[in-house]
């Protein structure tokens, strides 16, 4: 009896503990004979970039010398290249300041930049004609400032910004020969301005409805607050001479 009791004990621990996930702390790391195998990298064979070629024939890959002739200027030089480089970079051997102005030719035709040298038939010893293009360059061309414009709502009248000139010219005189001098006499003392009537005018700065609609009127006609309280300002100042007389 003990020991079907110990083996029903046991049975009912593992059907229970089964059922539960398994949980690894952080720190886990999986034992080596239980992670996959890596795959193995198989080695590519290298397939030529001479799209032109004959499919039958190879070309070798080892440097060959060529010699370079210029004939304006008279030079030549003889350089080591290698086939697979492509004609830009033999350019900037060749000029390493400018290599866009150098051109090359092989039996007359021109070499394209982009492509390689094993793509022409090219071979040790050969001469490939060399010619310096001139390049000019443009006079720059100055920038003409963009004129500023200020954007004005649509709702606002425009108003008239020009200060008005006065041009004083002589007065015509019966002799077209001799113009005839214009008389002014200056004061320097200026006419004092004429007060309005206190019952009125007093009394009508005195009350401050009269100055609710004037601001309204200046908030109306001017396109910024500021500008508003500004000229209201203006007017109030001119008015407590009158006020506190």
């Amino acid at each position: 009896m003990a020991e079907q009791a110990e083996l029903a004990f046991v049975t009912t621990f593992l059907n229970t503990i089964t059922s539960q996930p398994v949980s690894y702390p952080d720190d886990y790391h999986q034992p080596p004979e239980n992670s996959l195998k890596r795959v193995p990298v198989l080695q590519a064979g290298y397939r030529s970039r001479c799209l032109h070629c004959p499919s039958g024939s190879k070309k070798r890959l080892d440097p060959i010398t060529l010699t370079f002739k210029s004939l304006k200027p008279a030079s030549s030089t003889a350089l080591r290249v290698s086939p697979s480089d492509t004609v830009l970079s033999i350019k900037s051997q060749l000029s390493p300041a400018n290599p866009a102005a150098v051109r090359l030719l092989l039996k007359g035709k021109a070499l394209a930049d982009n492509k390689l040298l094993l793509e022409y038939p090219v071979h040790d010893g050969d001469v490939v004609n060399l010619i310096l293009k001139d390049i000019t360059l443009a006079a720059p061309v100055p920038m003409k400032p963009s004129p500023i414009s200020t954007a004005t709502p649509a709702n606002t009248p425009s108003r008239h910004t020009r200060i008005p000139s006065v041009v004083l010219s002589p007065s015509p005189s019966p002799s077209a020969d001799k113009p005839v001098d214009i008389s002014l006499s200056l004061d320097t003392d200026p006419p004092s301005p004429t007060r309005p009537s206190t019952s009125t005018y007093h009394n009508s700065l005195a009350k401050p409805e009269m100055w609710d609609r004037l601001y309204s009127f200046l908030r109306s006609e001017f396109t910024t607050d500021s500008d508003a309280q500004q000229a209201f300002e203006d007017f109030l100042r001119a008015g407590k001479t009158v006020l506190t007389a």
